[in-house]
């Protein structure tokens, strides 16, 4: 091979494409980490959501460079299970997100005992101070968060973690992504009550510990939500089952205004015993109310069943997952 064959990869714009995706995800989650988590003590689950319960405990070390302690082995499990090309994107990621997460509190906090106090009046001199809207911050920052992981795992790496806990149980438990991550995460949030909530190992419990424990589920929950929702898309495909009299007229409608194909089925009624066929149709979410429409007005005697193609794989769809791709659910 030579040169010129190993350069390629990296001049096309797909490659360019992957990892710029790929650094912006990170920049997204680590500011929705800044600026929205770790001011008011949410602990929403993953390396930094741990870095943020330490951090109470050891203040001098900022919540970054925990990330960095819990993410190196967590990485080479990546290398090993995941293969080099994925592993090298999610070190990559797993490397650049603590260090953004650093500059960028230095950034915002005017000195060094802002930082190791992270308290949100000093943030951007007090300009972003949320304390009075903690449930307005807590969905803010799972938007941030869930927005970020999801550019990154689209691009078939992770942002390290909690990420790789849930491919791993994936791929070797049958269990979906978003909801791995959940359950890995839910350890951390309790350790962020013993920690935050009743003193455990600071000597100073929260008052509010116990609704900080609550933001930070909830915060879980609507990050793992945007996630799946930048994986697989807003809705579901819907599926139709059609029986009518009048195909001729269907088919014309199926095949030349909606752009698509569908199926017979040779069918038999229970109470007639007659033989029929029933249309199988598979369309987007929003075309279901113009098919419902035409299928009034061509014949309003039809029997239709409408429910959800909960993935829908082929032509005019989703392409085939390779093999170990994520996916959400």
């Amino acid at each position: 091979m030579d040169a010129k064959s190993l350069l390629e990869p990296m001049c096309s714009w797909a490659w360019w494409r992957t990892w710029v995706l790929i650094l912006l995800g990170c920049s997204i989650m680590g500011a929705g980490f800044v600026l929205f988590i770790n001011p008011y003590n949410f602990v929403p689950g993953g390396v930094y959501g741990m870095g943020i319960v330490l951090h109470n405990i050891f203040p001098s070390v900022q919540v970054g460079t925990f990330g960095y302690m819990f993410d190196v082995p967590l990485m080479l499990t990546a290398l090993w299970i995941f293969g080099g090309h994925f592993g090298t994107r999610t070190v990559v990621a797993a490397f650049y997100t603590p260090g953004f997460m650093n500059i960028l509190t230095r950034l915002v906090y005017p000195d060094q005992a802002a930082v190791e106090s992270l308290d949100p009046a000093l943030l951007l001199n007090g300009h972003l101070d949320l304390s009075n809207d903690l449930l307005l911050t807590c969905i803010m920052g799972a938007v941030w968060v869930g927005i970020g992981q999801g550019l990154v795992v689209r691009q078939q790496a992770t942002t390290g973690g909690t990420d790789i806990v849930g491919m791993l149980l994936q791929k070797f438990c049958g269990i979906k992504f978003s909801t791995g991550i959940f359950l890995a995460d839910g350890f951390v949030v309790m350790s962020g009550l013993a920690v935050i909530g009743f003193g455990l190992g600071t000597g100073e419990a929260s008052s509010n510990g116990w609704m900080l424990t609550l933001y930070s589920l909830l915060m879980i929950y609507a990050s793992s939500r945007v996630v799946a929702y930048m994986l697989d898309g807003a809705s579901y495909d819907k599926l139709l089952f059609i029986i009518s009299d009048h195909h001729d007229p269907l088919k014309k409608f199926i095949i030349e205004e909606l752009d698509r194909s569908a199926t017979y089925i040779k069918s038999k009624g229970m109470y007639t015993d007659t033989v029929r066929d029933m249309i199988f149709l598979v369309v987007s979410r929003k075309e279901v109310r113009q098919v419902q429409h035409k299928i009034k007005e061509i014949d309003p005697r039809a029997f239709v069943v409408v429910t959800d193609a909960y993935e829908t794989f082929g032509e005019g769809f989703k392409q085939f997952p390779e093999k170990n791709e994520i996916q959400a659910e």
